[in-house]
């Protein structure tokens, strides 16, 4: 049995090492750890990944291991193995997981403040006539960004829409349209 929970650990812990260097080196773009539609505990959590086996056998082999160090039988040491590596695959999909959390994209680009409302901090000058600054949010990220409008000046303070972009770092923006109260009839 001894023998059995070694081939685990070498197997396990070789298949580790070896997605490791190829991280290392780069080589590890989607390729090898491919995810094998699997099992999720919940959104993104990947069971059947080669990472999460590869520990998960590595660490059942370790497990096993030092329960037949401590004089356990082969039958209670396959069962720390299984809750070794049962945990170690838990763990490595939870740290996966938060990892390619890291990588969503939360790049602002100006097309992406066009429908947004925001502040004017600066006030924009009338008629295009120069710019100002609105503070807005997009993509969760606030940020300040050189307006223009195309009517009446804008003061500090006015809620504003953004209705286009002009690149590099510009928006055209105008009064955020103001809805009708419960008590206003129209007009």
């Amino acid at each position: 049995m001894s023998a059995f929970f070694w081939t685990c650990l070498l197997l396990g812990g070789g298949i580790a090492l070896l997605q490791l260097g190829a991280s290392l080196l780069g080589l590890d773009q989607d390729g090898l750890d491919s995810e094998l539609h699997g099992t999720q505990l919940s959104e993104g959590l990947q069971f059947l990944s080669v990472r999460t086996m590869s520990a998960g056998v590595a660490f059942f082999g370790l497990g096993g291991i030092a329960g037949m160090r401590v004089g356990l039988p082969g039958v209670l040491a396959a069962a720390i193995g299984i809750v070794s590596g049962a945990a170690a695959a838990t763990g490595v999909s939870f740290i996966m997981r938060a990892m390619r959390r890291l990588e969503s994209d939360r790049t602002l680009r100006l097309e992406d403040a066009i429908g947004q409302t925001g502040d004017v901090y600066l006030s924009i000058p009338a008629a295009r006539g120069g710019l100002g600054k609105v503070h807005i949010t997009a993509k969760q990220r606030f940020t300040e960004i050189d307006a223009m409008t195309p009517g009446d000046e804008l003061a500090t303070g006015t809620r504003v829409l953004v209705i286009d972009a002009v690149p590099p770092s510009t928006v055209i923006v105008v009064p955020q349209p103001r809805l009708l109260d419960d008590g206003e009839e129209n007009a």
